[in-house]
């Protein structure tokens, strides 16, 4: 496994996803100050990878702030994309 020290970015510490700076291999660590989180897929530079467990129907947080909700249960070190992830921008309520 290969040890990944700045290759993301948690821009709030409020965050459950980082932001990645790199193109991530699975299996990469990724340390984290006094934790670390291994990705379970291969993270594209600029794509999220999910720093805590986020059940389905939960929020995703990036910025501090709610950027969107979970469509499927994520793990720890998961690629967060549009796959498992639906954003609330845009949508009309009625």
């Amino acid at each position: 496994m290969e040890r990944c020290q700045k290759q993301v970015h948690q821009i709030h510490p409020l965050d459950n996803v980082v932001t990645a700076l790199a193109d991530l291999p699975k299996d990469a660590i990724i340390d984290l100050g006094d934790m670390h989180v291994v990705a379970l897929d291969a993270i594209p530079f600029g794509h999220k990878m999910a720093v805590t467990e986020i059940p389905s129907g939960k929020p995703v947080i990036k910025y501090g702030e709610t950027i969107g909700l979970a469509t499927a249960d994520i793990a720890a070190g998961e690629h967060v994309h549009s796959h498992n992830l639906v954003t609330q921008r845009g949508i009309q309520r009625r």
